[in-house]
């Protein structure tokens, strides 16, 4: 009877250990795990908002709707760039000369990804990192903002689609700002605003 008593004694100690550590560990793993994933996660969409910035340059128009012409666009594209000699404000300064030159949109890619701390990979841009190859949702459009025609950019995931097991409502209690079924975005179909809603 004693030698049950102590082994049960044993398995409850074992438990409340196991639950404190437990307890302990959770709440940093999950701050850890969610850093890290926000932190990629931004950086994506910090890639498709450059990438979007450039397939403006080569259209001179609204932004792409999808990220299959995003991708094309860019892959084919040319930039324009004007160069302007002598005083433009000056209509009679007999020296003035414009220049116009091409490049390639790649090209423009190469060099921002050597500066940027977060890389624009087309075959990558369309899809949420740590989401299992889910993609961003992502909308243009045009709109009449203070009586002018704008265009419109909206890229956003849900939060869950890249927290995986920590995808769940009840890590709300590790903090306080947590939602899953909020989004994580860039844009906004109602103003002529990239910001994203992290900065």
């Amino acid at each position: 009877m004693r030698v049950a008593i102590n082994l049960g004694l044993f398995v409850i100690i074992c438990l409340l250990v196991w639950t404190l550590v437990n307890s302990i560990q959770e709440p940093i793993a999950f701050n850890a795990e969610k850093t890290k994933r926000e932190t990629a996660v931004i950086n994506r969409l910090k890639s498709i908002r450059s990438a979007q910035d450039i397939f403006r340059q080569i259209s001179g128009e609204g932004y792409s709707p999808n990220f299959d012409s995003l991708k094309t666009t860019l892959q084919n594209g040319k930039i324009m760039t004007i160069s302007v000699q002598g005083n433009p404000d000056d209509p009679s300064d007999p020296t003035i000369t414009y220049d116009t030159t091409y490049s390639s949109a790649m090209e423009k890619i190469a060099e921002l990804n050597e500066v940027s701390d977060f890389k624009i990979i087309l075959d990558s841009l369309p899809f949420v990192p740590f989401s299992g190859g889910k993609q961003f949702e992502i909308a243009a459009d045009t709109i009449t903002y203070q009586q002018t025609l704008v265009n419109v950019l909206e890229v956003k995931t849900k939060k869950a689609n890249y927290m995986g097991k920590f995808g769940s409502a009840r890590f709300a209690r590790y903090d306080a700002n947590y939602n899953p079924g909020a989004y994580i975005k860039f844009g906004n179909l109602s103003a002529p605003n990239l910001t994203g809603n992290w900065e």
